[in-house]
């Protein structure tokens, strides 16, 4: 007589959600703050949750005006062409890890971010504008060590968890202008930073502001 091998404890099974944003005024560095909701389906106790999240930016996932379009040529090319160039982007990876729980568990993902203009992220919110919003996608996994009837176990975060975002670009101006206090950075190649210092000595400029205001004027006069 052959026995049937005893099935396995179903494990915990997730939901997430992104209820809001913000940011955190405090940190040394823009960071953003992504308030979200584990809810656990199966009535399962989890004793820890060690959570990976790899966040990207879905342009495909809304429409624009014609001034965003304007402000986006370059970094898509022209709108003929954005059904081929509006790929997704990866923003970041970031981590947490919970406490034990039942039912659901609220947890903040930290997701450092830059105000490089170089970066096509930064570029992307910049074009948006603050009347708009950027669709984002959460793709999720982990480690979940969660309680069975033979004692602690581990699983695994399935790698088809994911939630869905829109984050009002305005979060991220505010967040910009809070570490920034409304300048922009500019990275230029050694010898071109070389040349435009030696104009503004031999000019006396004091700032770099009155310096690319000098040129633009020079420019100006020129055309």
């Amino acid at each position: 007589m052959t026995l049937p091998f005893p099935r396995a404890a179903p494990g915990p099974a997730f939901g997430f959600a992104v209820t809001h944003a913000d940011h955190d005024p405090q940190a040394a560095g823009p960071t953003l703050r992504l308030h979200t909701t584990i809810t656990e389906t199966t009535g399962t106790r989890v004793h820890a949750l060690a959570l990976r999240a790899q966040i990207r930016l879905e342009p495909a996932s809304r429409r624009y005006s014609p001034d965003q379009q304007e402000r986006l040529v370059e970094l898509f090319g022209d709108p003929s062409r954005w059904g081929r160039t509006l790929n997704p982007m990866q923003l970041a990876t970031v981590s947490t890890v919970t406490p034990s729980f039942s039912g659901e568990q609220q947890v903040v993902f930290e997701v450092p971010l830059t105000f490089d203009t170089d970066v096509a992220t930064t570029r992307y919110f910049r074009g948006v504008g603050d009347d708009g919003d950027a669709p984002m996608r959460l793709l999720f996994s982990g480690t979940v060590f969660y309680e069975a009837p033979s004692g602690v176990q581990i699983g695994l975060v399935p790698w088809h968890s994911e939630a869905t975002f829109r984050l009002p670009v305005a979060v991220w101006t505010d967040m910009m202008d809070a570490h920034q206090h409304g300048m922009a950075w500019l990275r230029l190649p050694e010898h071109t930073l070389a040349e435009l210092s030696a104009w503004r000595a031999a000019r006396a400029l004091p700032t770099w502001e009155q310096t690319f205001t000098a040129l633009l004027a020079a420019a100006g006069d020129e055309s």
